[in-house]
């Protein structure tokens, strides 16, 4: 990091590895960051940027400002300028350059999943302990005020002893019969389908407000089992191709899962079932969760993202749920509005995510998610396509240094 003057901002040199949508959303992310937490004291400068097609190379040089531009990864990772990188790369390339990221000495934000087995994403989080680098997984979900404030919730007792646990993510991005074969379909690129790609986010999202899966039952199905053909590079999921040439889908359009939590405080016999679609009708952007307590009940869904409905009363005139409005008291809410009623977006999850990956790099606070996060969702990850091949139970191997128990901060 550049030296700086007191009272100063702390200069960060800033990498990126791929140029899509999530590239530029790390993009924004940073230049965003000074102005919304000025108390930080960070402000990250765009240094290098790479991507494999010259025109979204250029596009990072010329549109999102970053200095230079090149297009092989590696160029970054061998700048001196660089200090930090973000990794948005497609899910087969995370394991190598998260590896090239750590023995480069360079703390990376890295989109999940980190790599396409619980194998690669435990070998990338082997490689960070190594170099001792800070890291940052792309679990944004986890940032939304509503779901920061059921996580105190939980974690003060306010419903009691938690019993059950529904969490859905229900996306409709491939519901379209003639919706492109991209890599997402196909294994060797992607890893798992809607059990990779949106149930991470589930499993995230529970381990962090409830507490860590210790064991899964689950099931998957494949609803299209063939898709027109997309070229690498030419598209994304969302195209739709008419009268293509078909290819197979190799991997799976929904899953469902069992769970039991590891016990704590608040968890103890706490079960819940965990549910992904990618192939859905209606719902677009639905991950959320409902968990029950023994004394109340919060329920939230990202599509409704600043709103969290409470029970916190099992007679009396305040029976039901209330809706409460994101507020100050929520998270990191204030950062960014004044007061209730003033929503909050997508852009600004990562905004968030882009502080708590930059504080950690700095030593101010380390409330971000981390390599060994990404590894512990990996396990169930894994135990849950174990136990949908076997039809049987699975054990979830226990991760050290996974902060999703550590404490609610004040």
């Amino acid at each position: 990091m550049t030296p700086t003057t007191p009272g100063a901002a702390r200069e960060i040199g800033v990498g990126l590895i791929s140029v899509g949508w999530m590239g530029k959303l790390h993009s924004r992310a940073y230049q965003a960051l000074p102005s919304v937490y000025p108390e930080l004291g960070i402000k990250p400068r765009l240094v290098h940027a790479a991507d494999t097609a010259e025109d979204r190379a250029a596009h990072a040089r010329d549109v999102l400002g970053y200095e230079r531009a090149s297009t092989d990864y590696r160029a970054v990772l061998d700048d001196p300028d660089v200090e930090v990188v973000s990794i948005c790369a497609p899910n087969l390339l995370h394991h190598e350059i998260g590896i090239a990221a750590a023995k480069a000495g360079k703390p990376f934000w890295i989109e999940k999943p980190v790599g396409r087995s619980a194998e690669e994403t435990g070998e990338v989080a082997a490689a960070a302990r190594a170099a001792q680098v800070a890291t940052s997984i792309g679990y944004n979900y986890r940032h939304a005020p509503a779901v920061e404030r059921a996580r105190e919730l939980i974690a003060e007792g306010r419903l009691g002893r938690v019993t059950n646990v529904r969490a859905t993510f229900f996306s409709g991005y491939a519901s379209e019969p003639k919706g492109a074969l991209s890599w997402r379909f196909k294994r060797d690129l992607a890893g798992h389908g809607a059990l990779g790609d949106l149930l991470s986010h589930v499993v995230d999202l529970v381990s962090y407000v409830v507490a860590p899966v210790s064991a899964v039952s689950a099931l998957t199905s494949t609803v299209y089992t063939e898709r027109p053909l997309l070229p690498m590079g030419s598209g994304t999921h969302f195209a739709v191709i008419e009268d293509g040439e078909m290819a197979e889908v190799e991997n799976d359009d929904y899953t469902a899962a069992l769970v039991r939590f590891a016990p704590g405080p608040h968890t103890l016999g706490a079960v819940g079932t965990l549910e992904a679609s990618r192939v859905i009708v209606g719902p677009q952007c639905g991950i959320g969760f409902e968990i029950y307590g023994t004394d109340g009940s919060v329920t939230w869904n990202f599509e409704r993202m600043n709103e969290l409905r409470v029970a916190l009363d099992r007679s009396g005139p305040h029976q039901g749920y209330t809706t409460v409005l994101g507020n100050g008291h929520m998270g990191d809410y204030a950062s960014f509005q004044p007061g209730p009623g003033n929503s909050m977006g997508y852009d600004d999850l990562k905004v968030i995510e882009a502080k708590k990956f930059l504080a950690a790099v700095a030593g101010v606070e380390h409330h971000n998610s981390t390599i060994e996060d990404a590894h512990a969702v990996a396990e169930v990850i894994a135990a849950a396509a174990a136990s949908a091949q076997s039809g049987s139970w699975q054990q979830v191997p226990e991760v050290p240094g996974s902060n999703f128990g550590h404490p609610v901060r004040s």
